[in-house]
């Protein structure tokens, strides 16, 4: 069965850090782009950040970039999203979520995508 987990969420105090994981089972992920989007409560999905297979190109969105930073290691399966000062603007749920490797697929930022996890929830709360 093709699944994907995502772990690390939590609460945390404005300009905290969290670091997110994926990790991947049935299918190994250097075959995929792999993207993390996130939904607040009430707002649309909202693509957050892109990484390509090999890790050699990643995209991100305008409101986390310099505070974000997508990494995979392809031995290990799993994709990260290290998350530094935030801000409640923040808060949502997170999820990752595997797209197919394009040479445009980056620059989508990985959309659309095939698979997605459950998502893990960050709260930028004081």
């Amino acid at each position: 069965q093709l699944q994907l987990v995502e772990s690390g969420g939590g609460l945390v105090q404005p300009g905290g850090s969290l670091r997110l994981s994926c990790a991947a089972s049935g299918f190994t992920l250097d075959h995929y782009a792999i993207g993390w989007f996130r939904q607040a409560p009430g707002k649309g999905r909202e693509a957050v950040s892109c990484i390509s297979s090999s890790g050699s190109s990643t995209n991100y969105v305008d409101s986390v970039k310099g505070r974000f930073t997508i990494s995979r290691d392809n031995a290990e399966n799993t994709v990260h999203l290290q998350m530094n000062s935030l801000k409640p603007e923040d808060t949502a749920i997170y999820y990752c979520a595997a797209a197919r490797a394009t040479i445009t697929t980056v620059q989508a930022m990985c959309v659309p995508y095939i698979y997605w996890g459950q998502g893990t929830q960050v709260t930028v709360s004081s």
